[in-house]
């Protein structure tokens, strides 16, 4: 945090810097579960602190909220969160046992981002702070940056559906440059390494998950329908419990990665969580989580 103090102090702007660092905002995923990073890059704008930034690292629902940070609408787009008509429309259970995607990401990038909400498409792909939203390839198993795939508006409507393809849930994989992705939670939900190898030095990491919070399996039902429609995700569903977990425990042990996480007391958010009070409680808490840390 003391780097993008300074940062700030200076005035300091992407491709005019003189600290030699290279600093990502990275953004962890979890469906409802983002409401919480959403209240964080929230703050971020309030601060006027995303020029502090050289690139922002999202997965699934953190990188939509990173997108909002970029778009320059955090603090107006954020509000669909508490929403009840777009989050009843958004992620609906019931939908499932009529053979139907119980998370509409469509009608979320296609129709709430550009015309109940309006998101700044442009703005994203002409911010200096680069974006780089993931995604899990269906085929392979393998995190990847979509950001080389994104030259266009509708390129990057593709791309926070493809990060947010939940498999199985969100329906059919979104193809992208040839390739066929899902959501970035599969691979890479803690999108930290995929920073770290394109050379970061430093990272904010904004966490959906309180610090008492260990990383859950998934349910017994999943682990029997994603690998038999995706073959391609076997291995590396079978391995993601356990990698979550010792993400966790790396990311305590490093210096150049700072963790802002909800406070001990946040409720219980879930991954299909609709209820317009939590998830508004939800959003307040990560806006202050990220004012106290910056306090500190």
């Amino acid at each position: 945090m003391r780097l993008i103090s300074r940062r700030h102090a200076d005035g300091s702007r992407p491709g005019f810097r003189s600290d030699g660092h290279r600093i990502a905002l990275a953004i962890e995923g979890g469906s409802s579960r983002g409401t919480y990073s959403s209240g964080m890059v929230m703050a971020l704008e309030e601060l006027g602190l995303t020029r502090c930034f050289d690139a922002v690292y999202g997965s699934s629902a953190g990188a939509l909220n990173g997108a909002w940070l970029l778009s320059g609408r955090a603090l107006t787009g954020m509000r669909g969160w508490w929403d009840p008509e777009i989050m009843r429309r958004v992620v609906n259970p019931w939908r499932f046992l009529r053979g139907r995607p119980v998370f509409d990401t469509d009608y979320l990038v296609n129709t709430v981002y550009r015309d109940v909400t309006p998101m700044d498409f442009p703005a994203i792909l002409a911010n200096p702070v680069t974006y780089h939203p993931l995604a899990t390839d269906a085929d392979t198993g393998d995190s990847v940056d979509l950001r080389p795939y994104i030259h266009q508006v509708e390129d990057l409507q593709n791309a926070l559906r493809a990060t947010t393809c939940l498999p199985i849930l969100a329906g059919g994989p979104i193809r992208l440059g040839g390739r066929r992705f899902v959501d970035a939670g599969v691979a890479e939900p803690l999108p930290f390494r995929t920073a770290l190898g394109q050379g970061a030095t430093h990272i904010l990491m904004l966490r959906t998950r309180r610090a008492t919070e260990r990383p859950a399996k998934p349910p017994r039902s999943h682990d029997i329908l994603v690998p038999r429609a995706f073959p391609g995700l076997r291995k590396v569903w079978g391995e993601q419990h356990e990698r979550d977990v010792a993400d966790e425990q790396l990311l305590t042990e490093m210096q150049s990665v700072m963790s802002v996480r909800p406070p001990s007391g946040a409720p219980n958010v879930t991954a299909m969580e609709r209820d317009p009070k939590v998830l508004r409680r939800a959003v307040m808490l990560g806006r202050q989580a990220v004012h106290a840390a910056l306090a500190a």
